[in-house]
């Protein structure tokens, strides 16, 4: 992996396996596009619940030339994020289609609508 990867975490003690996962995140998404200048990941846990698992929140901060992609994902109500690695897949997930919407911008294919024609009548 070329870019540089910073973990943060908050609220949790870290750990080697979630920072293993992350960094094989990350560095499929430097395969996908090795453009990628920074990444900055922060793994939340906001709130400690004693009757149900904890959610986790993930919020990916990638720096690309001329912009910054940034995903939060927010466990909101969503049972399924009490599993950190569903967390990470989700959030990196929505990182990969947003990075291919700025790698289709970058290169021009994205789809302009021709102005409709205006009749003079």
């Amino acid at each position: 992996m070329k870019m540089p990867l910073q973990i943060t975490f908050k609220g949790i003690p870290s750990s080697p396996a979630i920072e293993a996962s992350v960094r094989e995140h990350a560095a499929r998404l430097d395969g996908f596009y090795d453009r990628i200048v920074r990444c900055h990941v922060v793994v939340e846990e906001p709130q400690h619940r004693h009757n149900k698992g904890n959610l986790f929140r993930l919020r990916i901060v990638l720096t690309v030339p001329g912009d910054e992609i940034v995903v939060s994902r927010d466990p909101g109500k969503d049972h399924a994020r009490e599993d950190m690695n569903v967390a990470i897949r989700d959030a990196f997930n929505a990182a990969t289609r947003q990075l291919e919407d700025y790698a289709r911008r970058r290169r021009g294919d994205v789809k302009t609508h021709a102005e409709p024609l205006i009749s003079e009548e």
